[in-house]
């Protein structure tokens, strides 16, 4: 592990905003956690019913992903233009994105041959958004989770055609990742060596949460958090070794925050909670997470618990709830001394993509 300086807390950074805490320029940074959308798709209403996603284009820079008749959400042509993604790349320093879907094109309540169908129309775009610079921009596809089969035909398709990983959604329905049938797509993607990155989709939709965007600064942290917890306290990583590279979205959610209390209860009521062989403190180093956490606090929690190793530079770029510029808080925290941010601005992805 890179060592960790505990004194100062470099909150303000230097005042120099293309520069890290020790006044360095970071320019090699690689962003795991970033999305496309492409400029228009074929017609899925035969697949995905009336409320079928499309892309209602207003110019040449903006338009309206459109879930049927209503309103999903606004985005410009950084989402769908590599000449844009660079620059934007560019100026903040980033050398590589990893280039992922936009989970609400998953689609895992249709039946798997319409995810199917889904899937590789919005993976064989993906690839003409990152051909311009496939050196730089990373793609990762999506498969049907909600069959082990077809999810796994998918990513071998991929493999060959240019993908070099899979983003996922946290659950299918009410199965999360220690069900039966995901496991098995992980124990496919473990004997390929392929990286997966765990983003939150369609999360609680109580009217409580209606309110502030309560399901994205409240439901889509615990669903991450319930995530990793499916995968250490449902006997996950004691079932697959530690070829599965797996990454978690949003820091981990808020795992780190809690990791005492689900210790606490493992020992405590290792009867209602014992599924897994070990306490959780020993899965830390089994998963990666990255640093889309906005406070050298959060930072330093998330630093102190998985290790800087486990830590990698995320964005969730070109979303307005993402950070730009890109690294900000790395950039800016002091805890971090030049070995452990080398590590969380490119070596751990570096060693996540097999790159």
């Amino acid at each position: 592990m890179g060592a960790v300086d505990r004194g100062g807390t470099g909150v303000e950074g230097t005042g120099v905003e293309s520069a890290d805490a020790s006044g360095t320029e970071v320019t090699n940074m690689i962003d795991v956690h970033t999305h496309y959308v492409p400029k228009g798709w074929p017609d899925l209403t035969a697949d995905a019913g009336t409320d079928a996603p499309w892309l209602k284009v207003e110019s040449e820079r903006d338009a309206v992903i459109m879930m049927g008749t209503n309103e999903f959400r606004r985005i410009s042509s950084d989402a769908w233009s590599a000449e844009v993604r660079l620059a934007d790349m560019d100026a903040d320093g980033v050398d590589v994105q990893v280039v992922s879907p936009t989970p609400a094109f998953f689609n895992y309540g249709r039946s798997p041959e319409q995810g199917a169908r889904i899937s590789r129309i919005f993976n064989d775009l993906a690839l003409e958004i990152t051909a311009p610079a496939q050196d730089r921009l990373i793609p990762f596809c999506q498969v049907p989770l909600q069959d082990p089969d077809e999810a796994c035909r998918e990513l071998d398709r991929c493999l060959e055609n240019g993908h070099r990983g899979v983003e996922i959604g946290n659950h299918v329905g009410d199965a999360d990742l220690d069900s039966e049938g995901i496991v098995t797509f992980l124990q496919h993607c473990a004997s390929r060596g392929v990286p997966v990155f765990v983003h939150p989709w369609d999360m609680d939709s109580s009217p409580r949460l209606n309110r502030w965007m309560a399901q994205w600064l409240t439901a889509m942290p615990a669903e991450t958090h319930l995530s990793i917890l499916s995968l250490v306290l449902g006997g996950v990583f004691d079932r697959i070794d530690e070829s599965l590279k797996i990454g978690f979205a949003h820091g981990g959610g808020s795992f780190a925050f809690w990791l005492g209390r689900m210790e606490n209860a493992w020992h405590g009521r290792n009867d209602v909670i014992g599924t897994s062989e070990y306490p959780p403190s020993h899965y830390m180093g089994r998963f990666y997470v990255d640093s889309v956490v906005f406070d050298e606090r959060a930072l330093r929690l998330l630093v102190d618990t998985v290790g800087a190793e486990r830590v990698m530079v995320g964005s969730d770029y070109p979303y307005p709830l993402g950070e730009r510029r890109v690294g900000d808080v790395v950039r800016k925290s002091a805890f971090l001394d030049a070995s452990a941010r080398e590590l969380v601005t490119r070596t751990n992805a570096e060693r996540f993509l097999g790159i």
